[in-house]
């Protein structure tokens, strides 16, 4: 088939041209960078926490009565919770990974140093925190009962020893083994001395890092054995597998029952801490993905209508063609091409808008490089989606009766 005939009768038809072809070029652009954002979403939503999420749940105790002791309502509880049967272990904490809100410090090698090395989570906990979040110890040793201690109020003073991740100690101590190492949280106070590394945790703040590009610093986490001394406290419990939800509701009387000059509340699982920190990503994954759909339909019924229209205004042509021996075929393959070129316009402009998007989304929103491969695939869904929606046009244009279609005006 010549294209001269196909180009002269699209340079004819140019206002049509330029609105499928720009289209064509914008869906292209949108449904690429969008598509590659809901990648990174899920991504992010699915990395792990590091602690067992499937069989465990946090309880807030928050006391009010004019005796309250919370040193002496820490140890009563958590004799009361690693008492109940179903209970694999408990501890207390200051906030769990994913929990939106908790204790940062920076790290610094030296005391000297003006500027930390990096930042990390400070998770409170006591000598079963390994055991209540699921975590391995991957190197070194637990802590022991009597090095967990009460933290007094604006206190500066750090314990002898803590844990730390394993991201954390790649990072403060790239090559080497972190165990018996030291750093300061408190370039005032003594260093801390690290006594082992955990496998995996990860900091209260999903984002963590997403500014400075190192996707590792949500994962730069430190253990420390101390309660942090306050009104209330919050626990974090693991259950037997297959009953947290039983032993959830269970916990929550129990303490209410065991103390009355308190509030016990925010009884939460980890899933649900997870579904809550991840609400705004989930509810952008939808949002784009709605548009994506919306676009591509768009895109189709476009094509669909001006095929459309340029079957009804071409009858006479078609006839003339039909008269002259074209096949049904022939008419079929002439739609095809014409909407194959217009789509293949669109898509050389929408390549040049993709990458222009992306570098704007570089340049404002920190987003990483579009990666080379989402542009092909985006080329290749809208021919096909083209051709399929130029098909039926097509198709009852190739059915026309030569005969019916000579005597149209």
């Amino acid at each position: 088939m010549e294209l001269r005939p196909i180009l002269s009768t699209l340079l004819r038809s140019k206002v049509g041209l330029i609105l499928i072809g720009a289209q064509i070029a914008l869906t292209l652009a949108i449904v690429c960078n969008a598509l590659f954002i809901i990648t990174q979403r899920f991504e992010l939503m699915g990395r792990p926490s590091g602690v067992n999420e499937t069989d465990t749940f946090m309880i807030t105790s928050m006391g009010f009565g004019a005796g309250f002791n919370v040193d002496t309502m820490i140890r009563t509880d958590l004799d009361l919770l690693r008492s109940l049967p179903g209970i694999v272990d408990a501890t207390p904490v200051n906030s769990v990974p994913l929990g939106q809100g908790g204790w940062s410090e920076g790290v610094h090698l030296d005391r000297a140093q003006a500027t930390s090395t990096t930042g990390a989570a400070i998770y409170f906990v006591d000598d079963h925190g390994l055991a209540a979040f699921d975590i391995d110890l991957v190197a070194g040793r637990n802590f022991k009962p009597e090095e967990v201690a009460m933290r007094p109020r604006r206190s500066n003073e750090w314990p002898p020893g803590v844990l730390i991740t394993q991201k954390l100690a790649e990072r403060i101590y790239p090559g080497e083994s972190a165990v018996g190492k030291q750093f300061w949280l408190n370039v005032e106070a003594a260093p801390l001395t690290v006594l082992g590394v955990v496998d995996r945790m990860q900091m209260p703040w999903p984002r963590a890092g997403s500014r400075s590009g190192d996707v590792n610093v949500v994962e730069y986490s430190i253990l420390v054995p101390q309660y942090a001394a306050g009104e209330g406290y919050s626990y974090f419990i693991r259950a037997e597998p297959g009953r947290r939800d039983e032993l959830m509701a269970v916990v929550e009387a129990k303490l209410g029952e065991s103390n009355r000059s308190r509030l016990v509340e925010n009884l939460r699982s980890m899933q649900d801490v997870r579904a809550s920190a991840y609400r705004q990503d989930r509810a952008m994954t939808l949002i784009l993905g709605g548009v994506i759909a919306a676009l591509l339909g768009v895109t189709a019924l476009g094509i669909v209508g001006m095929a459309s229209f340029w079957v009804g205004q071409r009858t006479r042509q078609i006839g003339t063609r039909r008269a002259l021996g074209a096949t049904r075929f022939d008419i079929l393959r002439y739609f095809l091409t014409e909407n194959f070129i217009i789509t293949t316009i669109g898509l050389v402009v929408g390549v040049v808008l993709t990458y222009g998007f992306n570098l704007w989304l570089m340049a404002h929103h920190r987003s990483p490089p579009l990666p080379w491969f989402y542009v092909p695939v985006g080329i290749v869904c809208l021919w096909l989606l083209g051709q399929v929606a130029v098909l039926g046009p097509a198709t009852r244009a190739s059915r026309v009766p030569p005969a019916v279609a000579t005597r149209a005006a």
